[in-house]
């Protein structure tokens, strides 16, 4: 079907950023009579329009907070939808969800609908009343959260400076700029570290407290059902540390060890982990966001027209700001803006928006080509007509984007004319593709701990971090601490996934691996094929099982030891090839 096949329900004109705009409509949805089969449709149909404009206009509002965290205006925008709109969707979605799940058992609409019916209701059986102003409160948390990230500059050089901005200095060759540039953003951070665990000690307690709510022991239980979990268990996580653990921190090992060699140092420090280890300067890959657009147009030009197109669609990032709706770019990192990088639909309009913060540094190369893999998935499921079905499963969601990153490394040369950089940037992705394994790891085990032991004092919480910090690595691994000890067990407030997004982060795990299987394919049977597969699977969005989307990509879906091993394998033999 296409976006022609649904229906005028939902006014075009819509603003569902108004509960006296679409209460009635929800109403209406709820009392509706539905009597055969083709009614059902129709009636879900109008469910999803609806729904997609109730998503954009939150998407909207959430933009506009995080492009502007200064402008008071726009937090107060996005706060009275979080707390006097979205809590009053939720019961009647509720009763949406009943209603879709009594009318599914009358109604028979075939296999198509079959993950459509399971995901509602597991809804409902989740929902609870009690738990709608406790979720509110989230949600409240995190915003609180990101107000103080997005707040956090730093006097450096005789600038004021964003903490993202100031990553370009771990790049420097000069090793005392390094470790005064390393400290102060340390130091920074650690004057709000108080008031962020105070955050996330609300936060803890209150998800404990929406899992007890829905009759589950502990918040584990409840986000995997949450999240729709169905095709793996925490056990399954456990199997993937154990795999990180055994087959890639050896890996990490060995390039510790040369970096160290190569640096003549006699231990790593934590400002040493980003510098070219032989003392080139930083890549320089771009000047501004619209350089980096025009850039990264070049290489999906000559990668696939099909995508070309697509990636010309969102703009040129020439100053654009997706704030009020219209552009679909915000790159360039500033004063006031959010942390990090994001890809959000807006659900109605059916146009992907990009958000990062750009400071001309090689990792904004990467995040530009992932989140252009989030909106070419976006764009691949555009003619679906049922928003759920828009939506992959995250552990698929992100093969879409960091494929992207491995699939495109033939043509970085748009960013890199020097041969020797760009064998640099090869390198650091390919690397870098095993090597944040850990640091996932690292984060997962660490939610599985947080919230088996809800109960935990902060003193706890930082010898547990500390102890996986060991067992996995990341700065902690083979890195000299002396000094700033401080500091280290409070890294993992950086992770913002934590707060906003719990329990999101063993999906990147899955899906690197995923990645790396079509990265794999594109060397064994040829970018086309990898391509091939690519968009077979990108297009099924969120239709079907999280295995039949990895078998339509022509990739077993398994994250145990074995795929692990083969992957490390193949990895450190390609790197063998690049020159150094």
């Amino acid at each position: 079907m296409s976006q022609a096949a649904v229906s005028d329900f939902v006014p075009a004109d819509l603003d569902a950023s108004s509960w006296e705009n679409i209460e009635p409509l929800l109403v209406a949805m709820r009392d509706r009579g539905v009597e055969n089969a083709e009614e059902f449709e129709a009636w879900l149909l109008d469910r999803s329009e609806l729904e997609a404009a109730i998503s954009e206009a939150a998407a909207l509002l959430y933009i506009g907070m995080t492009c502007h965290t200064g402008d008071e205006g726009r937090q107060k925008a996005y706060a009275d939808f979080i707390e006097n709109v979205a809590p009053k969707v939720m019961p009647l979605g509720f009763a949406l969800d009943k209603k879709q799940a009594a009318l599914a058992k009358r109604f028979d609409l075939g296999d198509r609908y079959a993950i459509l019916n399971r995901d509602t209701i597991s809804s409902v059986e989740l929902f609870r009343d009690e738990n709608v102003p406790i979720q509110t409160e989230l949600a409240k948390l995190s915003t609180e959260y990101q107000t103080l990230i997005g707040a956090m500059m730093v006097e450096f050089e005789g600038e004021e400076k964003t903490l993202p901005q100031m990553g370009v200095y771990q790049e420097s060759t000069d090793r005392g700029v390094r470790e005064k540039a390393w400290k102060s953003v340390s130091e920074r951070r650690a004057k709000d570290a108080d008031a962020i665990s105070g955050i996330f000690d609300q936060m803890v307690a209150k998800r404990h407290s929406v899992a007890q709510n829905a009759g589950f022991d502990d918040y584990v239980g409840y986000t995997f059902k949450a999240m729709r979990r169905f095709d793996y268990t925490p056990e399954l996580c456990f199997a993937f540390h154990e795999a990180i653990e055994k087959r890639v921190m050896p890996f990490v090992a060995r390039l510790q060890a040369r970096r160290k060699k190569d640096m003549g140092l006699d231990a790593l420090r934590p400002w040493d982990l980003a510098v070219d280890p032989k003392g080139r300067g930083p890549l320089e890959p771009f000047d501004g966001g619209a350089d980096l657009v025009s850039k990264t147009r070049r290489v999906f030009e000559r990668m696939s027209p099909e995508l070309a197109g697509m990636f010309e669609s969102l703009g040129d990032g020439a100053n654009d700001q997706g704030a009020d709706g219209g552009a679909s770019l915000d790159l360039d990192s500033r004063k006031g803006k959010a942390p990090g990088g994001y890809q959000y639909m807006r659900d109605r309009m059916r146009v992907p928006f990009i958000f990062m913060n750009a400071a001309g540094q090689h990792r904004d190369v990467e995040t530009m080509v992932h989140e252009a893999g989030h909106a070419f998935h976006s764009m691949y499921c555009v003619d679906e007509p049922l928003m759920h079905y828009r939506e992959a499963p995250i552990e698929f969601a992100e093969v879409a984007s960091m494929a992207m990153e491995l699939l495109s490394t033939p043509y970085w040369d748009a960013y890199y004319e020097n041969t020797e950089s760009l064998a640099r940037a090869r390198r650091q992705q390919f690397e870098g593709s095993l090597a944040l394994l850990p640091w996932i790891a690292t984060i997962d085990a660490f939610q599985h701990w947080l919230y088996t032991n809800p109960t935990h004092g902060r003193d706890q919480r930082a010898a547990a971090w500390l102890d996986l910090e060991q067992r996995f690595g990341h700065q902690g691994y083979r890195v000299d601490w002396s000094g700033v000890e401080q500091y280290r067990p409070i890294v993992w407030q950086r992770q913002s996934h934590l707060f906003g997004h719990p329990f999101y982060y063993i999906e990147y795990g899955i899906a690197q691996l995923g990645a790396l299987g079509l990265w794999l394919k594109s060397l064994e049977k040829g970018e086309d094929a990898a391509l091939d597969a690519y968009k077979r699977a990108l297009s099924l969005g969120g239709s079907r099982p999280l295995p039949e989307l990895f078998a339509a990509a022509d990739l077993p879906f398994d994250f145990g030891d074995a795929t692990v091993a083969r992957l490390v394998e193949r990895v450190e033999a390609e790197l063998e090839k690049l020159p150094e």
